[in-house]
Formats: C-alpha cells, sequence, structure tokens
C-alpha cells in the first residue's frame, strides 16, 4: 500500500527536486548567452542586476540569469562548469535550507551561486567556516571568480586589528569562522561607540557544515570576561579535576558509545568531546553546584568541555605545539595540486 500511495503521490523529497529542475532548465537555457559575452561584459553582470534589483526584481526573479552568469564565471577562472546537482543545492541555499552534499560533489563550488545571487544588494555575505585554515584556503580559492565577477572578498582571521576587521566585513562575500563571527557579534554589542563596531547589519550566512557548527559546535558558548585570579585558578582547579573522570568506551550494536557506561564520550571524526550524565553529577559534586546547565554556571562548565577536550583530544606536537613558553595551535598544511 506504502508504495502504491508513493507512486501516486510522489515522495515529497522527489517532488521538490522536480520543481527545482524546473529552475535549473531555465539557467542551462542561458548558458549560451553568457557564453558568448567578454570577459568584461561578463564582470559587469553585477551592475546590470544591481540596478534590476533597485527597480523592484527580486532576487528570485534575477536567480536563473545570476546562476548562469557565475557558471560561466567559474569555468573561466576556475576551470570548474557546475552539474546539475550543485545548482540544485545552491538554489536550495538560497532558499535557506540545508544542502546535504556528499564529499565530492563540489559543495565549496555550489556555495558561490547563492553568494554571488545574495550579494546583489550589496548589504554583505557571510561565508561561516568551521576553522580558520577553510576560511583563507575557500577566500582565495573562491575568491578568483568573485573578484571577476566584480565582488570583493574579504577575511576574518584571529589577529586581525578592528580596522582590518572593519574592512572585510564590508566586503560583498565574507569568509569567517564561526568563532571569530561570534566573538565580534559580542563585542559589537559591548561597543560603546558607533565607530568601535567592525559589523555591519546582517543579511544572508551560508554555513559550511552546518551540523558540526548549529549543533556541534553550539554546545560551547562564546565567553568575553575580564582576566583575573579567579580566571586563572578556574584552570588549575579544572585541570586537577578531569582526571577523576572516566570514557564511555562501551558500545552498542551501531557501535555508538553507551553514555552510561562513563562520565564522558569522545568523537574523534568531529574531534569533540562531551559530558554524560554521569559526568554532569561529578562536575556538581566536585564544584559544589546544583546545576551545571544553570545560567549562573556557564563559565563553569565552558572550562570544563575546553579543559576536557584538551586533555582527552589534543595531543602535544600534533595538534599543538610549545613554542617560547606559549601554546601554538598547529593548523593543517594546505594540500598540493598534482
Amino acid at each position: 500500500m506504502f508504495n502504491f500511495i508513493k507512486k501516486v503521490f510522489g515522495d515529497s523529497n522527489d517532488r521538490e527536486v522536480s520543481r527545482l529542475s524546473e529552475t535549473v532548465k531555465k539557467i542551462n537555457a542561458l548558458e549560451p548567452k553568457y557564453q558568448a559575452m567578454t570577459d568584461s561584459q561578463l564582470g559587469g553582470m553585477i551592475e546590470e542586476f544591481r540596478a534590476r534589483y533597485k527597480k523592484g526584481e527580486t532576487l528570485d526573479d534575477l536567480l536563473p540569469e545570476a546562476y548562469a552568469a557565475m557558471r560561466e564565471g567559474a569555468v573561466r577562472t576556475l576551470g570548474q562548469r557546475a552539474f546539475d546537482v550543485q545548482l540544485l543545492g545552491a538554489i536550495a541555499l538560497h532558499q535557506g535550507r540545508i544542502a546535504e552534499m556528499r564529499t565530492g560533489e563540489g559543495k565549496t563550488l555550489t556555495a558561490t551561486f547563492p553568494a554571488y545571487l545574495n550579494a546583489i544588494p550589496g548589504e554583505g555575505v557571510h561565508i561561516v567556516t568551521v576553522n580558520e585554515y577553510l576560511a583563507r584556503f575557500q577566500s582565495e580559492w573562491m575568491g578568483k571568480v568573485y573578484r571577476f565577477m566584480g565582488l570583493t572578498v574579504g577575511l576574518i582571521e584571529h589577529e586581525m586589528t578592528p580596522e582590518h576587521r572593519q574592512a572585510s566585513y564590508a566586503a560583498d562575500v565574507t569568509y569567517a569562522t564561526n568563532n571569530e563571527l561570534g566573538f565580534d557579534y559580542l563585542r559589537d554589542n559591548m561597543a560603546t561607540r558607533r565607530e568601535r563596531l567592525v559589523q555591519r547589519p546582517l543579511n544572508f550566512a551560508i554555513v559550511d557544515e552546518v551540523d558540526s557548527i548549529l549543533i556541534d559546535e553550539a554546545r560551547t558558548p562564546l565567553i568575553i570576561s575580564g582576566q583575573g585570579e579567579k580566571s586563572t585558578e578556574m584552570y588549575a582547579r579544572v585541570d586537577r579535576f578531569i582526571p577523576r573522570l572516566t570514557e564511555a568506551k562501551e558500545r552498542d550494536e551501531k557501535d555508538e558509545p553507551i553514555p552510561e557506561s562513563g562520565d564522558y564520550i569522545r568523537d574523534e571524526k568531529q574531534k569533540s568531546t562531551s559530558l554524560t550524565e554521569s559526568g554532569v553529577r561529578k562536575a556538581e559534586a566536585y564544584f559544589g553546584v546544583d546545576n551545571l546547565t544553570d545560567p549562573a554556571n556557564t563559565e563553569l562548565y565552558h572550562h570544563i568541555l575546553q579543559a576536557l577536550k584538551a586533555n582527552v583530544m589534543m595531543k602535544r606536537d600534533v595538534d599543538y605545539v610549545v613554542k617560547d613558553g606559549q601554546v601554538i595551535i598547529a593548523r593543517p598544511s594546505r594540500p598540493r595540486s598534482t
């Protein structure tokens, strides 16, 4: 019966893909038009799109032409022509949806299409990555096509000054990690003068590895606080507490850790750790608090999670190095082209 109903009415996802495919057909039909353009004509299309947008056309109206133009721009700068499946993902991203793409399906190129389209109003687009290396690498690689298509590209890095941050946030497309964006947002909300703000009003964002950033990374709160004796003492207290915890090593039939078998769970793939209910109870008893997840204990919880990750996941001379008395987080080397 289920299969019969599915054949008659169709799977909801299949129907949606079929609907989006009509837009892909329009993009493909426009391809010869943009292939015939010169480089300067193609790069100048952003101004034409912006003029039409100001006259009342919506981004949805402009999507087929903008995507067709961007596809040709990627061909000329990167030597990559987006496949239909990438265009489907790009349409979904513009609509604010999650596009699940397998490794090798070209999600980095896919993101350039909604970024270009949503840069048309001139209000900025953020592309959020999980680490600084990816932000820098993608901004340099995809930056070629953005600049060719008449857009400016910004990059937010940890050591940047407020002035450089302001310039990067003012670009049409800005690459940054979730942490840098979050801390800049917090600092802007603490600023006492308008000229000290680095971010402009938020417009449109594309989140790479959305499950990692919005679920795993979101477990660790972003905290801005002054340094003092209390903070230094807290590091030492938490570091003494971590060895009291045991790892949940027993696994179920799906090879997933069983939380009841230990105080914390280690996830090698995501490079993350989390406390189990047993671990939370131990922490509450050790630090003398009634509820570790209470907002009043946010800073303590953050210290525990960070110390747990540092002790369990981070390996010296692999994930970090100690140089001249300072701890330096190691970054992966850039892949060589073959």
